[in-house]
């Protein structure tokens, strides 16, 4: 798997690596760094940070981001991310975070989530997991409020291409029972060569064992809105339900830019449900589940404001 594509990029660009970190408790934080290239050429660097209670935005020079395409290795401003921890060292208006997190060995998936669609070419976004899942050891420090990470649970994926979708869904989370259990899905409209689509990609790790749905497997969206989802393929059924989450707003690429909002809630609860044929493989419901939705209704641009 390479790590970052960006080097040498012509035209509207970005790239960025979504970093989610949770409690034992409940508790979760997201880290974002990201590297973006607009119409005009101008690029720049940035890291978001999204927690239960808030949201901050961060610009840096483009040379203060520095990622390996061979490994898996960020360092922005004095703080790092790689495969065996996050070093975090920042400072800016309304944020203060630091302190430093140990990864254990990383959960990747056994092929690309893009299947033979990171193949076609102008592809208007593509997706990347790193790992469905790892452990988390450490403490953060967050405006002054002590996150004790021990026996914690992490999460790391990536996007890169022009723009995000004019209208997609997207959901992960991790939880442990005898072993690590993970998901991760998303659905979106899909420009491409003059037509769209919906597709959808998904990935479920349970009782040691990964499935995999995606329209390149003949997976069907069956219905999708900002209540939640249910796929098809073949036998398999996935569903996922949202039951409440408060969500925070986070800045998104359009052709490169970073001039739209998206809202993300970090700690959502949903009920995912998971059959093969009539036998329900499992029904859990997460506290700390991610969960995203952006449809054609609210698919404008601000200016590149991020809106309280």
């Amino acid at each position: 798997m390479k790590y970052y594509h960006g080097a040498g990029r012509r035209g509207p660009y970005f790239e960025g690596w979504y970093l989610k970190c949770q409690t034992r408790d409940g508790r979760a934080l997201a880290l974002i760094p990201a590297v973006h290239q607009d119409r005009t050429g101008r690029r720049s660097a940035s890291l978001q940070v999204l927690a239960e209670d808030g949201a901050w935005w961060l610009e840096y020079p483009e040379s203060a981001l520095q990622a390996s395409g061979e490994l898996f290795q960020i360092w922005l401003d004095g703080s790092l991310f790689n495969r065996k921890g996050i070093w975090l060292n920042v400072e800016g208006r309304g944020l203060s975070l630091h302190g430093a997190l140990q990864c254990g060995p990383f959960t990747p998936l056994k092929s690309d989530i893009m299947g033979p669609f990171r193949f076609l070419p102008g592809m208007e976004c593509s997706h990347g997991v790193i790992s469905m899942g790892h452990t988390l050891e450490g403490t953060l420090t967050l405006n002054g409020a002590v996150l004790d990470f021990a026996g914690g649970t992490g999460y790391v994926e990536t996007d890169r291409g022009r723009s995000f979708p004019s209208a997609y869904l997207w959901t992960q989370c991790a939880w442990r029972e005898a072993r690590c259990s993970s998901l991760m899905l998303s659905i979106a409209d899909i420009p491409l060569a003059g037509v769209s689509f919906t597709g959808c990609i998904c990935a479920v790790l349970y009782n040691g064992r990964e499935y995999r749905l995606a329209t390149y497997r003949g997976a069907r969206v069956e219905r999708w809105s900002a209540d939640g989802a249910q796929i098809r393929q073949g036998i398999y059924r996935l569903e996922a339900e949202r039951l409440e989450g408060e969500a925070r707003l986070l800045r998104a690429p359009v052709e490169g830019g970073m001039g739209r909002t998206v809202g993300e809630s970090l700690t959502a609860c949903l009920r995912y449900r998971f059959w093969a044929g009539r036998t329900l493989l499992f029904e859990h419901t997460d506290r700390c589940a991610s969960f995203e939705y952006a449809g054609e209704e609210n698919a404008q641009t601000d200016g590149g404001r991020l809106t309280p």
